[in-house]
């Protein structure tokens, strides 16, 4: 028989709208703070020349700019003020949780529940006031060096690096404000919404040039990739491996506590969206090198050709970078040990697991395990669209990379919705029985 939550859960529907103001209000203030965020990736740097920069960028844009530019929402193409986006902040979160494995002190702050987690964000907002200022005086002196700005000198520099990072700050702002008072999930929202509108230009693009030269076979490829590619991401992003977890019988006082058995839920991609981004960056490089460096010839000629997208090369680092970074971040963000130790506290052991190290051991070969099936779920939504687009010369926003960030934000917010849904019932279950409690 089903508990009382399942059958609530089970009878939530989206009617219920109409009677969450709460839920309406915050949905409001997340879709107004984006329109902020997308009018800023239309404000130009000051002090820059634009149509000099387009030029420079479109020779660049199949670099790592491109990347960049495809998770700013283009604010890089215009070199706007938001071009930095949040990138050093999720940079600097990545840091800040590689440290916290080998640096004691932030270990502890890490268990010390909200007022540690509290801590760590402002060190995590002072890292990326430092990346974001490191990056911005390159952005400067590069736009310098290649006379892309109208009245270079010391004034231009100052201007450049205190907008950028007063730019990349003010989103990181708006994403904690979307996160405590919108939907939640502000910095991927943020990210999301870049990509989703560049994303529903180039649909409608590739569409509209499918019609106009007659060959609707592009059209049909578009649609048939993007249909297949999503519906295996939203299969392989809610599959998980639950272990059963048993708590035994226990008195606390006068009162005996039953048994109960729940289940941990061990996601098959742990690591996210997050090998993708990094391999992609780094098998870039070279390209945006020899973009800056003007015509490459010798060793770096010949790297280029045999890394352009599709070579055998390319798919081979491409593909072993991805399952590194998947099993890297997975490592990271999920640690067995420290999971068993907590289970192990409230009384919950695996049957027929000894708990403990022996836990910890079985917890580590299931999440090994699971890993290898997500690593090659990434490598293969992310290399096997690209084929199809450097084939058919499509937008890379259609990749792998763009849509997984795409769906995999749009079903953390739609759970998001339908826990704020959930609340919302429950807050009226609530209110009934007290009230029914006064009238007897």
């Amino acid at each position: 028989m089903a508990s009382a939550a399942e059958q609530l859960a089970a009878s939530i529907n989206w009617n219920s709208f109409s009677k969450a103001e709460e839920l309406k209000k915050r949905i409001w203030f997340t879709l107004a703070a984006l329109v902020i965020y997308r009018l800023g990736c239309y404000i130009p740097l000051p002090g820059i020349d634009t149509a000099k920069f387009a030029s420079s960028f479109a020779n660049q844009s199949g670099g790592i700019l491109g990347m960049f530019n495809l998770l700013s929402g283009g604010a890089v193409q215009r070199m706007a003020i938001f071009a930095l986006n949040i990138m050093p902040y999720i940079s600097s979160s990545i840091i800040i949780q590689l440290l916290t494995t080998v640096i004691p002190t932030l270990e502890n702050l890490k268990k010390e529940g909200e007022q540690g987690r509290k801590v760590m964000n402002q060190y995590t907002r002072y890292l990326t006031v430092a990346l974001a200022t490191f990056q911005a005086a390159g952005i400067g002196y590069g736009l310098q060096r290649n006379g892309m700005a109208t009245d270079p000198g010391v004034f231009f520099m100052i201007s450049t690096v205190l907008t950028l990072v007063g730019g990349t700050m003010f989103i990181v702002w708006l994403g904690e404000q979307i996160t405590s008072r919108g939907i939640g999930n502000g910095s991927s929202l943020i990210i999301f919404a870049g990509i989703a509108a560049q994303l529903l230009t180039a649909v409608t693009t590739a569409l509209d040039t499918g019609a106009t030269t007659g060959n609707y076979f592009i059209s049909f490829v578009v649609v048939v990739m993007m249909v297949g590619v999503i519906s295996f991401i939203v299969y392989m992003e809610r599959a998980q491996r639950r272990l059963l977890i048993t708590y035994p019988k226990r008195q606390e006082g006068n009162r005996v506590y039953e048994g109960r058995s729940s289940f941990l839920p061990l996601k098959l991609n742990t690591s996210g969206v997050i090998p993708p981004i990094f391999a992609s960056s780094l098998l870039l490089l070279p390209t945006t090198i020899s973009g800056f460096a003007g015509n490459s010839t010798g060793f770096l000629a010949n790297v280029l050709v045999y890394m352009a997208p599709g070579r055998p090369l390319y798919v081979l680092l491409y593909t072993a970078m991805i399952v590194f970074f998947a099993f890297f971040y997975t490592a990271i963000v999920f640690n067995p040990v420290e999971t068993a130790d907590n289970l192990k506290k409230q009384g919950g052991f695996v049957p027929g697991i000894r708990p403990g190290e022996r836990t910890a051991q079985f917890i580590d070969t299931i999440l090994t395990r699971i890993t290898v099936l997500g690593a090659l779920y990434l490598a293969l939504i992310c290399i096997i669209p690209d084929f199809v687009l450097n084939y058919y010369s499509l937008p890379r926003l259609f990749g792998g990379t763009s849509l997984l960030i795409v769906v995999s934000v749009t079903m953390d917010t739609v759970a998001q919705v339908h826990g704020h849904l959930q609340a919302q019932q429950y807050a009226g279950l609530l209110k009934r029985a007290k009230l029914r409690g006064r009238k007897r």
